[in-house]
């Protein structure tokens, strides 16, 4: 097939196009900057920002599917921007598919459009989307999932699914794990609450494998999947300050033993919003409410319908994929040690 890929040099972006190019599709990658190691193994690069709308149809003309896991991330930041990126942005690859007949979508969307503040404990795709949002980034994804369920169209050819991979890691990952080491080394790390609350993450290869499987439903039975969102993860859940230690350790640091009350944390988040926002700064605050949620509750969801739907079997080994991991998260403790 002839697939276009956004946001292709991301982190997921970059190991779908390496899946997709094995299984042996053609693939076009759409992002701001150019990718040489990608265009090398294959990739036709387009360069466009993603807020370019005739850029974006333009570069689906030609597809016979399109995977858009470009986005805006971060939990902090103008409304305006998160919005004008991934809804907006997600707009115009809908109309890009629909004006030169792209057969499939699948949009990369985030556990976080389900998220009200409180546990999320198993939980399957029936829960709602929240009508109070902690930050911009889930709200703005989640007016996006919707428009990408409601773009599919049987009776035209178009059919659409979304996916919600939680907390991709793996090695080379540039946000979390560098995250991580960096308030670690910094002194800013604490364990928010008991540290018992349990947590979903998924490896990035099984997160991509995830949007493969997804594309590869639709195109041979498409009644399957069609129309709906899936979480994705590796369906392990694991206990939160277990998982950051576990991390920090092959990391070569001691995870340290301060601990935080959740409404504390989420106290601090909420003064320190107010008080950057009345300052004008743009750069993200310490800690904010979303930030403290996620760390002290619950976000673990039921993976059964993306089992049913997609045949998603993930074979995650955590520990063992740490340990092969373990040199290359050394080599970014050192490199990112203070200096």
């Amino acid at each position: 097939m002839r697939i276009l890929v956004t946001g292709y040099g991301g982190f997921l972006g970059s190991a779908i196009c390496r899946q997709l190019l094995q299984a042996g599709h053609s693939v076009s990658g759409l992002a701001r900057h150019h990718y040489p190691d990608l265009a090398a193994i294959g990739v036709r690069t387009i360069a466009a920002d993603l807020r370019n709308r005739e850029a974006v149809m333009d570069a689906c003309r030609g597809m016979e599917a399109v995977i858009h896991t470009a986005a805006k991330a971060g939990v902090w930041g103008d409304w305006q921007e998160y919005y004008q990126i991934n809804t907006l942005a997600t707009e115009s690859v809908i109309e890009g598919c629909r004006k030169h007949q792209v057969g499939s979508l699948v949009y990369s969307s985030s556990p976080s459009v389900t998220f009200d503040g409180h546990h999320q404990s198993g939980i399957d795709e029936s829960v709602p989307y929240p009508t109070k949002w902690l930050c911009h980034y889930p709200h703005s994804k989640a007016l996006a999932e919707q428009k990408v369920l409601a773009a599919d169209d049987a009776a035209r050819g178009f059919r659409t699914v979304a996916l919600r991979p939680h907390l991709i890691w793996g090695q080379d990952d540039p946000h979390l794990i560098p995250r991580l080491i960096d308030r670690c080394q910094a002194g800013r790390l604490a364990c928010i609450g008991n540290g018992k609350n349990r947590i979903d993450t998924v490896h990035v290869e099984a997160a991509a494998e995830a949007h493969r499987l997804a594309l590869d439903v639709l195109g041979r039975q498409p009644e399957k999947a069609a129309g709906k969102a899936y979480f994705i993860t590796d369906g392990d859940p694991i206990e939160c300050w277990k998982w950051i230690t576990m991390i920090l350790e092959k990391a070569g640091l001691k995870a340290p033993r301060k601990r935080i009350p959740l409404f504390m944390a989420y106290s601090i988040g909420a003064c320190l919003e107010v008080g950057f926002k009345a300052l004008g700064r743009k750069d993200e605050p310490p800690m904010t409410r979303f930030v403290a949620k996620q760390l002290g509750l619950d976000h673990y969801f039921s993976i059964a319908a993306a089992q049913r739907a997609l045949d998603y079997h993930p074979k995650t080994n955590r520990s063992n994929l740490l340990e092969a991991m373990e040199s290359w998260l050394k080599h970014l403790t050192k490199s990112r040690s203070p200096k």
